[in-house]
């Protein structure tokens, strides 16, 4: 009879905690920061809550209803997922809406949808499935090559319009690689291309040279404005914060506040306990994706949870960098706290991965 997999381990309690603790903080973040965009133009200042927390318990579902499959389906999926990222990224090339100089959403009738936060987990899937049916042995530089000319494709769809996503796929791809083979001078090869890649990719467009200069000195150009404004929040709010509820900057100052800067109002209302307190829960996540990993039976669990990890880390890291100034603007979310409904599906659909992997033992059954 077929070998089928059992459910032998137990949820991953701790996971589910800090999910849910990261959830409610962002929700409470959301809700502050858009509530003056909220009732200026659309005269409700629970808009983008209302539609925040809908997106949640849809996410809440989705990691459930994930958590409760066997880890190995979506795997086996994955080169099917890879193309449709791939078809989906085209298409939002063609038919996407323009929103602010860039096409990043597909019009679903009264929905929109984000093709590029699907791509963050095909290519996590696509990358487990193909390093761990790799025949031959996963060391050597051609392997590396290899797999990550695979990513190229969907990299350059991507990056198009959206390179900071293409950034996070590239650094997924990266640790994936590393996980299969831990060779350190290997990397250096490796990073060299990729730093030469990107090189060419930021040359490749006048506005994203713009973004280095803006970087630079922000206070020369008009388009550093947002930089600015979000450094005065970070500012202002000292040790403790103004107070939730209690920002300045969020009114009107800082443009989009509930999208990529909402960290900026986090410090200026929560000041640097609060920030500390958000990016310590973050950390505690990553500890425990990495305990999964390196408590998982078979390859493509370990792979999942460090795909994940990555995921993860790539942008929590590169979103506080942008609002600090620490490198150029890039127009990434801080997950699970930045308005997305897209963002936050895909990111709780990750969450149930890693939960399956935290239940579904390799045990089987005749």
């Amino acid at each position: 009879m077929k070998a089928e997999l059992k459910q032998t381990g137990k949820t991953d309690t701790v996971l589910v905690a800090l999910v849910l603790i990261l959830v409610v903080f962002g929700l409470a973040a959301l809700f502050s920061a858009s509530e003056y965009n909220g009732r200026v133009r659309f005269h409700d200042s629970a808009y983008y809550f209302k539609k925040q927390l809908f997106a949640t318990a849809l996410g809440l579902l989705v990691m459930y209803l994930v958590a409760k499959t066997d880890y190995h389906l979506p795997v086996v999926l994955a080169p099917a997922a890879y193309l449709l990222s791939l078809l989906l990224s085209t298409a939002v090339l063609i038919f996407g809406q323009e929103i602010n100089g860039s096409r990043r959403w597909l019009n679903l009738g009264p929905l929109s949808f984000q093709p590029s936060e699907f791509s963050k987990m095909a290519v996590i899937l696509f990358l487990v499935w193909q390093i761990s049916r790799t025949k031959k042995k996963t060391t050597g530089f051609w392997f590396m090559a290899r797999t990550m000319l695979t990513l190229l494709p969907v990299v350059g769809l991507v990056g198009s319009n959206n390179l900071s996503t293409a950034v996070i796929i590239l650094g997924i791809g990266v640790v994936l690689i590393f996980v299969a083979n831990p060779r350190y001078l290997q990397f250096l090869a490796l990073g060299s291309a990729g730093i030469g890649f990107i090189a060419v990719f930021l040359a490749a467009e006048s506005y994203r040279l713009e973004r280095l200069a803006i970087w630079r000195d922000p206070e020369k150009y008009e388009k550093g404005f947002q930089t600015i404004q979000g450094l005065y929040a970070i500012g202002s709010g000292g040790i403790f914060g103004r107070g939730l509820g209690n920002s300045l900057q969020k009114l009107g100052f800082v443009p989009e506040a509930q999208n990529d800067m909402i960290f900026s109002i986090v410090c200026e209302e929560t000041g640097i306990f609060g920030a500390f307190l958000l990016i310590f829960l973050f950390v505690l996540l990553m500890w425990r994706l990495c305990v999964l990993a390196l408590g998982c039976r078979d390859l493509e669990g370990t792979l999942l949870c460090a795909g994940i990890m990555a995921h993860m880390a790539i942008q929590v890291i590169l979103n506080i960098a942008v609002v600090t100034n620490t490198i150029p603007n890039t127009g990434i979310t801080l997950p699970f706290v930045s308005y997305g409904g897209t963002s936050v599906v895909f990111l709780m659909g990750e969450m149930g991965l890693a939960l399956s992997v935290s239940s579904h033992r390799s045990g089987r059954i005749a």
